[in-house]
């Protein structure tokens, strides 16, 4: 699957993206990794959920897009709950940041749409001395009903199936969903693994919610209009009209230091 532009599902993208585990930025400090006054370069930030928790946390952050489309949004929030970060169109690859100047890169959902030898590089350039990379990943988990009844029907539309999204759809063997690859390019470039661990959470969703975090998957993000509304129809005709649904999920953490 190559690269997806979630700019045509912006707004249901920043509805799906809100869901980050509350146990998140508690988990990382309990690990030693204190944000207040550090500064953090949040890479592929889309809507800024995860610069907006690190904020709260007395971050001195800034969110890096390609999407213009994401940003405005992440903008939007920014003036309706009171925050001031900064966020600036740019690529892993190309962030357009001042080198050497930040505590922490940190990346959710997205290292595997990245060129990742070209990010690496990127992100060592920005990051000080003994700076810290932190690569999120998190979702559902299969197993629920609605969740078996989903996949069901979206398989009809996505043609090879619902593969892993971006480069895991290319890799054999993955650890909690990294692919062990990621770990040996991350090595040899200089980053030591310090901390990879788990969370698991439940998040509630109505029908209509459930609906509208399935626009933003990447196996329909990237379908034509016409056939994505086909298929989240089909969906809304086939689930269960008893919600909420509670649906398991999935949080994996890697820290990696220089």
């Amino acid at each position: 699957m190559g690269q997806i532009d979630f700019g045509q599902v912006a707004k249901s993208y920043a509805k799906a993206r809100e869901d980050i585990p509350v146990s998140l930025m508690d988990s990382l400090f309990i690990r030693g990794i204190s944000l207040d006054g550090k500064k953090v370069a949040d890479i592929g930030c889309g809507t800024g959920a995860l610069s907006r928790k690190m904020a709260m946390r007395k971050a001195d952050v800034i969110g890096v897009d390609p999407s213009a489309e994401l940003l405005q949004l992440a903008i939007d929030f920014n003036k309706t709950r009171n925050y001031s970060i900064p966020y600036v169109q740019g690529f892993s690859e190309n962030t357009g940041l001042l080198d050497s100047q930040f505590d922490l890169v940190t990346v959710m959902r997205a290292w595997h749409w990245f060129d990742r030898e070209k990010a690496i590089i990127e992100t060592k350039r920005i990051l000080r001395e003994k700076g810290t990379l932190i690569v999120i990943d998190s979702g559902f988990l299969a197993g629920s009903e609605v969740v078996e009844k989903t996949f069901e029907v979206l398989s009809k539309y996505v043609s090879g199936g619902l593969k892993p999204a971006g480069s895991k759809a290319d890799s054999m063997q993955r650890i909690n969903g990294f692919p062990i690859e990621w770990f040996a390019e991350w090595q040899k470039n200089g980053f030591g693994l310090s901390d990879f661990y788990k969370l698991n959470y439940s998040v509630t969703f109505s029908k209509q919610d459930w609906i509208e975090r399935m626009e933003s998957v990447s196996w329909l993000a990237g379908l034509q209009e016409g056939v994505r509304m086909k298929a989240l129809q089909d969906l809304s005709e086939s689930i269960s009209d008893q919600d909420p649904f509670v649906i398991p999920h999935e949080c994996n953490v890697c820290i990696l230091k220089l």
